[in-house]
């Protein structure tokens, strides 16, 4: 059977990938004697799964023997590159590729090894009078989800966006979103509330704003198309 990975394997024994996991999530280091070695490796799940599936008498045969179905060849170097690029997500705010099912799989086996005192991180809160923002997740394939939170009477927003689209979902408080498609006067008003959860899309062409009509925070989970990008912000001020 090729090299087994998953949950709960013991490190610095005789797998490579429960030592790397464990020892890149506890900040411990690690030694590749030869990162261009390709390894053979198979899910602790999946082998399961085929050991199922041979009681069943469905087992998956090669080369005269029962094997399992998904198996991944990875170079050594490749394996460490996305385990140390988990580690750092927690400070870029990037998500794995979870649309490659070894990556997906890795992630799951790396977050097994963290610390039990260790389960969560702080986000960096842009805060004001107003309230805060606060970036959550960024993929460059599916976008950036941030938090936003205004404070009672408070209005934030005033701008529109070419390319930029959005999806905004208030989840606590009450309030207003309103649109103006920057050619037209004619004001449109979208009133939110976290007791009944509704998402509104942000096109793009109309300046939008939104104020908080309560009478504690407002909190609004906002999703954008794109990571935001500083030396190119598609973002344009203009009053509602």
């Amino acid at each position: 059977m090729p090299n087994v990975f998953g949950k709960w394997c013991r490190p610095n024994y005789n797998s490579a990938v429960a030592t790397f996991c464990h020892n890149i999530a506890n900040d411990l280091p690690i030694r590749v004697n030869d990162p261009s070695v390709q390894m053979t490796l198979v899910y602790i799940d999946d082998v399961v799964a085929e050991f199922c599936y041979a009681m069943e008498d469905k087992p998956y045969i090669q080369d005269g023997f029962c094997s399992v179905r998904e198996q991944y060849k990875v170079l050594l170097g490749d394996i460490v590159r996305i385990i140390e690029s988990f580690r750092d997500s927690r400070a870029n705010l990037s998500v794995p590729d979870m649309g490659d099912p070894f990556t997906k799989k890795l992630y799951a086996t790396y977050l097994s090894y963290l610390p039990a005192g260790a389960f969560s991180y702080p986000l960096r809160m842009h805060t004001d009078l107003r309230g805060s923002f606060t970036e959550f997740l960024k993929t460059p394939e599916r976008g950036q989800v941030s938090i936003n939170i205004s404070k009672p009477g408070i209005t934030k927003g005033n701008h529109w966006h070419h390319t930029k689209n959005e999806k905004f979902l208030v989840v606590s408080g009450n309030g207003v979103i309103r649109f103006r498609k920057i050619d037209e006067e004619k004001v449109y008003e979208y009133f939110v509330s976290g007791n009944k959860l509704e998402v509104v899309d942000i096109p793009v062409g109309y300046t939008h704003n939104t104020e908080n009509l309560g009478t504690s925070d407002m909190v609004t989970v906002m999703w954008a198309c794109e990571p935001f990008d500083p030396q190119n912000p598609d973002t344009y001020f203009l009053e509602v």
